[in-house]
């Protein structure tokens, strides 16, 4: 199984773990792309203060998060699961699963970035800010720019099992599965049950939950079919709708009484 995982927005201070590694990271067929990344992110950012500001759409509240940018290549890292923080990683939680957990995380956790591409969660990485919706300059929009050389590298990682999307739309239009792949991937969206609406903390914290109840039960479901009984068989109300046409992902919708 390979969970796909939006960022968060906010994130946790750098490490003082050595520097980043860009040959170190997982996926290596995305490395150029990343160096293309961070080079012009890097290069932005030690320039004009307020044109990265307004590239990276940000506040100038949050001016400092320039300047991190800038030490990219030389600010410690630490691994991505605790670099992305924010509702879904506290529900998820991941430092505190218990050994087994982590190394089914381990494998199975794809976090999808605006700089890195994407990222497993035991990748070292410094914090940083760029998201998928960004613009650079020179290379373009981000979303677009990510889709060619996801488009060899990701089936190659989803092997031949389950892929359940859990990413926001501007992740999600980074790569989107095709051909037999999407025929073995399932979309999730969160419904509050009373008003069938989408509510964005948790829809995010209920996601979170998800990943850590697979991960701790130690389920591994092998199609989208066998993924909504074992969501089932784990307490959640789930509406699965199989794909209308060949080439399209499942769509699940989980049910949830409570905001919170």
């Amino acid at each position: 199984m390979l969970v796909l995982l939006p960022p968060s927005e906010g994130k946790a201070a750098s490490g003082r773990g050595a520097p980043l590694k860009p040959q170190a990271l997982s996926l290596p067929g995305l490395a150029e792309a990343r160096e293309a990344v961070l080079t012009e992110l890097v290069e932005l950012c030690a320039g004009d203060e307020d044109k990265a500001r307004e590239v990276l759409g940000l506040s100038q509240g949050l001016r400092g998060e320039v300047a991190k940018n800038v030490e990219l290549r030389t600010a410690g890292t630490r691994p991505a699961g605790e670099i992305y923080t924010g509702v879904l990683y506290d529900a998820l939680d991941p430092a505190s699963l218990d050994p087994a957990a982590k190394r089914r995380a381990a494998r199975s956790l794809l976090v999808f970035s605006g700089l890195w591409g994407a990222v497993r969660v035991t990748d070292r990485i410094p914090s940083y800010r760029c998201s998928m919706g960004v613009r650079l300059p020179g290379i373009g929009a981000l979303g677009a720019y990510w889709r060619t050389p996801m488009a060899s590298v990701l089936p190659e990682a989803a092997g031949g099992g389950l892929v359940l999307d859990l990413r926001s739309a501007a992740y999600a239009a980074a790569w989107k599965p095709k051909g037999e792949v999407a025929a073995r991937t399932a979309t999730v969206r969160v419904l509050h049950a009373p008003t069938r609406k989408v509510v964005s903390h948790f829809n995010k914290a209920t996601k979170g939950r998800i990943v850590r109840s697979l991960l701790t039960a130690g389920t591994a479901p092998e199609d989208p079919a066998s993924l909504v009984e074992a969501l089932r068989d784990l307490g959640y109300v789930v509406e699965a709708q199989a794909p209308g046409r060949a080439g399209t992902p499942w769509a699940l919708d989980v049910l949830v009484d409570e905001v919170h």
